[in-house]
C-alpha cells in the first residue's frame, strides 16, 4: 500500500530551491510536471485511471524553518539512485545530514542518505532492496 498521495514542502525562496529539487527528483526518476511562479511539482497526481501515483509540491512559503525535524523521505529503487540523489543534492547547494550508507538500526538493507535543502528541510532518499550482485562486484 502506498500511504502518501502527495506531499508539500515549503521554502522561502523558490528560485534558490529549484536547482536543488530539480536535481534530486531527477536522480530519483521523478519528472517535473509543473513550474509556476509559486510552486514546483514532481511525479504524477492520481486520477480515476491511476490510483498508485504520488507527487511532490515545493511551494513558496516565507515562514521560518526551524530545527523542528521536518523530514521528507523519498523511495529510491536502487542504492545507486540514493548515491546520485546525494551527489546531485550537494552539487545543487544542499548540505549533508548523513552520507549514503546502510542504517541497520532500521533494517538490514536500509540504505539511505540525508540532505538539508537550502531552507533547512531534511530530505532523505532510501532504498530498501538488497544490494544487487552487480553492485557488490562494482563496489566490492
Amino acid at each position: 500500500m502506498l500511504l502518501l498521495d502527495h506531499v508539500s514542502i515549503g521554502v522561502p525562496d523558490l528560485d534558490a530551491a529549484r536547482p536543488f529539487y530539480d536535481s534530486i527528483m531527477e536522480a530519483l526518476g521523478a519528472s517535473k510536471v509543473y513550474d509556476r511562479r509559486d510552486a514546483l511539482g514532481y511525479g504524477a497526481r492520481c486520477s480515476a485511471d491511476d490510483v498508485a501515483s504520488s507527487c511532490l509540491a515545493v511551494y513558496l512559503d516565507p515562514s521560518p524553518i526551524t530545527m523542528n525535524r521536518r523530514h521528507w523521505c523519498f523511495k529510491a529503487l536502487t542504492r545507486e539512485q540514493v548515491d546520485d540523489f546525494y551527489r546531485r543534492g550537494l552539487a545543487a547547494g544542499g548540505r549533508s545530514d548523513g552520507e549514503p550508507g546502510l542504517r541497520p538500526a532500521y533494517h538490514e538493507h536500509y540504505y539511505a542518505a540525508f540532505l538539508l535543502d537550502l531552507a533547512g528541510n531534511r530530505i532523505e532518499a532510501v532504498c530498501h532492496a538488497k544490494e544487487t550482485a552487480r553492485a557488490v562486484i562494482e563496489h566490492g
